[in-house]
């Protein structure tokens, strides 16, 4: 291009915060700065309460707006709507990261005139007494957005209001880069902790939370036999969870496994036989550790939300997809896999072939910068 491109990326949060989205967000910062004639500022909010900071975040210029705290899980700021117009002015587009309510008012309050691209990440699907206030703000977000980007076609079919907008929409898939993944080094950190030396690890990991279905996965595991399952994460239904596996006898064959470092996530990944989404709800859009469980080679068993996460590992192609919320149909599925190595293997090489050609996070970068050079 003859001039800079200027690209205001604008999200809840940033890095260190740990999120799906602000990981996604971290991506497109760090690798559209690094092109040739871009110009990349990030705008969030602040964490906890307090003033606005100005900081380089490894070679990105991060704006944390200032804080008066966090609201129905949105920051309440009012710097931010102030940072928003003044530095949209200098932007030639404007990339929101949704849902995120309070840029949709910024926008709105903003009054400007150039590009908007609309990451569309999932709809709000809990607080349906939110939606009362911010549905004409979201709706007005999407009228004013040039281009919608969402990670599947799942995520516009499945959508209540993205139908609407189809003519707006563009698939930029999530990525991630299979070189950090496969270059670690390979410990057996399942294997030793083991009961039966012989079981089929099945593993899963994320936020102990209702939509995550953890607790429809352990109801499937009083029907699951020869496999012991490896359970990394915490959250509000750890004790809950943790009850229902001591009432059920559940012990010698479920190991919690809490937080654990990414090094550590990553040889989990790598030293599993089968992994596992048993998600309940379209609060979970996509499933990126679909991916980081794929991209070494295990067939992954998801659910058939109306939202991407059975657009990511495929039916009889790189694993099996059950009904949400069905603990019989996830026992068979665990199953049958735990009973066919061989199938374990070809679900598995076409998991990692799918990562590699289809969600490698080179691509992914190469068409968001061509969709915003646009």
């Amino acid at each position: 291009m003859d001039k800079q491109l200027r690209i205001l990326e604008v999200n809840k949060a940033y890095y260190p915060h740990v999120g799906g989205i602000e990981s996604l967000v971290r991506q497109y910062s760090e690798e559209l700065s690094a092109i040739r004639g871009v110009s990349v500022k990030t705008l969030v909010c602040r964490d906890e309460r307090g003033g606005t900071i100005h900081e380089n975040v490894l070679g990105t210029d991060v704006v944390r707006a200032g804080s008066l705290g966090t609201y129905f899980s949105c920051p309440l700021s009012f710097s931010f709507i102030r940072l928003f117009r003044k530095m949209a002015q200098k932007a030639d587009v404007v990339h929101i990261n949704v849902p995120f309510p309070l840029a949709d008012a910024a926008l709105m309050l903003s009054d400007y005139k150039g590009k908007v691209v609309v990451s569309w990440h999932s709809d709000v699907v809990k607080q349906k007494k939110l939606m009362t206030f911010y549905k004409p703000l979201m709706m007005n977000l999407l009228e004013r957005a040039d281009v919608i980007l969402t990670a599947t076609q799942g995520h516009v079919d499945g959508s209540s209001y993205l139908p609407k907008f189809r003519d707006k929409c563009r698939i930029l898939p999530y990525g991630i880069t299979p070189e950090l993944y496969l270059n670690i080094e390979r410990r057996p950190i399942l294997t030793d902790l083991l009961n039966h030396k012989d079981s089929v690890k099945v593993f899963f990991t994320g936020r102990l939370v209702y939509y995550k279905g953890v607790d429809v996965l352990l109801r499937a595991f009083t029907m699951v036999k020869n496999c012991e399952l490896f359970i990394a994460g915490t959250g509000e239904l750890e004790k809950q969870l943790k009850d229902f596996t001591s009432a059920e006898k559940l012990g010698d064959k479920v190991h919690f496994l809490g937080f654990l470092p990414d090094d550590q996530l990553k040889q989990a990944y790598a030293d599993c036989d089968i992994f596992v989404l048993p998600s309940v709800a379209k609060s979970e859009a996509f499933g990126i550790v679909q991916l980081e469980a794929m991209i070494y080679g295990k067939p992954v068993i998801n659910t058939a939300l109306p939202s991407g996460v059975p657009h990511v590992s495929l039916h009889l192609k790189t694993g099996l997809t059950v009904a949400p919320g069905d603990p019989k149909s996830l026992a068979l599925a665990i199953n049958r896999l735990a009973d066919d190595e061989e199938l374990r293997e070809f679900y598995g090489r076409n998991a990692a072939k799918r990562v590699e050609t289809c969600f490698n996070e080179k691509q992914v970068i190469r068409q968001l910068y061509k969709i915003l050079s646009e």
